[in-house]
């Protein structure tokens, strides 16, 4: 009998945001992992083999599991990398072995800050100032240039880890930038963040929803909940989308998922460009898709990624803003409740109060949220929300926040996890 298909999917969740079994038949292709041990658990039994990496962003010991998988399972048809740090890796990982899919020069400009917002601000579209930093020199004189405060982040970072704001020059001295990581700094724009998620065919965009934040993603770094709502403003989802199509077609030709942060004017619909990912967005954004909007984002960045069409999509998510009758989705998290990995010894469960989320995924006491990577899974508390309007779901998403309690012990972790 001729040996199965081979395909290697570069794996770190825990939760199902990924339905793979519904993405590939696993009994007719060869289906391997590379994961770290807090993704294994998830993994479908029907796995044809799995390997244990420390961290899959890492090249190196990413490579040398793929090299191993296919000594035993024959060459990988395919590799698959949904999450937003392992993507780069992926890329480098289909070239070497010939596999079909974005390779690294599709890549770069979703990875690189510096390079997209100069693609961006080249096609003509706002971007706010920003340059190179390596010094803390540097963000001195850029800040004397552009007005305080500033914003510092490292050009490859996600979940906003390295971020930091800037008041003034007194702020600068203690700035440090490790060789190797490069970073930017950039006018800050005190204008309400939206994320817009969606397809871009190359050309035009498919579905698409943007969404406010509640609260900011740097917040939640310092403690603060995190949240967002759709947007059901019809005359601002025509600016959003219009300004979102001019940046993808600046940054790419081909089909692609994406998650897309702007800086966006609520009264004018001015918006400005913030940074740009070529994958399905975090947090709860998978889950909303499937559940409200009956599509899977998840399954359209697969199909992407192996060399394949995206999924088709209902005429229900086929217009600018949400069509009469349908829902609008909105999600929350809650930060840890003491520094990971912790024991959580409470936790309020929000469903069925009213106004309320649709859906939750809580610890139990007793389970340990661990010093894992993916970092906006592994948190207090999750949480999901639906409603027939914008107002409605921030109302349910502002009292969950508000009535929430979740308590933890530091724990004892015996493995090591990637930061």
């Amino acid at each position: 009998m001729a040996a199965r298909p081979h395909m290697v999917i570069v794996h770190r969740w825990l939760a199902d945001y990924a339905h793979y079994e519904r993405y590939v038949d696993h009994s007719r292709y060869a289906v391997s992992y590379v994961t770290t041990e807090v993704g294994a658990p998830s993994l479908p039994a029907s796995a044809a083999e799995v390997a244990i990496v420390d961290a899959t962003d890492d090249l190196p010991s990413v490579a040398d599991a793929v090299k191993r998988l296919a000594e035993n399972q024959g060459r990988p048809e395919a590799i698959i990398a949904l999450k937003e740090d392992d993507l780069l890796v992926g890329a480098q990982l289909r070239q070497q072995w010939g596999c079909p899919g974005p390779d690294i020069d599709d890549v770069i400009p979703f990875r690189d800050k510096l390079v997209m917002a100069g693609l961006v601000s080249r096609a003509g579209l706002a971007v706010p100032a920003h340059a190179p930093v390596r010094h803390p020199h540097d963000v001195v004189e850029f800040g004397r240039d552009h007005g305080w405060p500033v914003v510092v982040k490292p050009c490859a970072g996600s979940s906003s880890a390295g971020v930091i704001k800037v008041d003034g020059p007194s702020e600068c001295a203690g700035l440090e930038f490790a060789e190797g990581e490069p970073h930017l700094v950039q006018a800050f724009d005190g204008r309400q963040i939206y994320h817009v998620d969606g397809y871009f065919d190359g050309t035009t965009m498919g579905p698409l929803r943007a969404s406010r934040y509640v609260n900011n993603c740097l917040g939640f770094r310092t403690g603060d909940t995190l949240g967002s709502v759709e947007e059901d403003d019809p005359d601002l989802m025509r600016s959003i989308t219009a300004f979102s199509t001019g940046v993808m077609r600046a940054l790419s030709r081909k089909p692609v998922v994406f998650h897309l942060e702007l800086f966006v004017d609520r009264v004018t619909g001015s918006c400005a460009f913030l940074e740009v990912g070529a994958r399905v967005g975090g947090a709860e954004i998978p889950y909303l898709w499937r559940e409200v909007h009956g599509y899977d984002l998840m399954e359209s960045a697969f199909r992407l990624l192996a060399g394949q069409r995206a999924l088709p999509w209902p005429r229900s998510i086929d217009a600018v803003a949400p069509a009469p009758g349908t829902d609008v989705a909105g999600w929350l998290l809650a930060p840890a409740p003491t520094q990971r990995p912790c024991r959580i010894t409470h936790a309020t469960s929000m469903v069925g109060r009213v106004p309320g989320p649709y859906a939750e995924a809580l610890l139990r006491p007793g389970e340990i949220l661990p010093a894992a990577d993916a970092y906006y899974e592994h948190v207090g508390g999750r949480f999901r929300f639906r409603g027939r309007t914008s107002r409605e779901v921030e109302d349910a998403i502002v009292a969950t926040s508000r009535d929430f309690h979740v308590s933890g012990e530091l724990a004892i972790q015996r493995h090591r996890q990637p930061a």
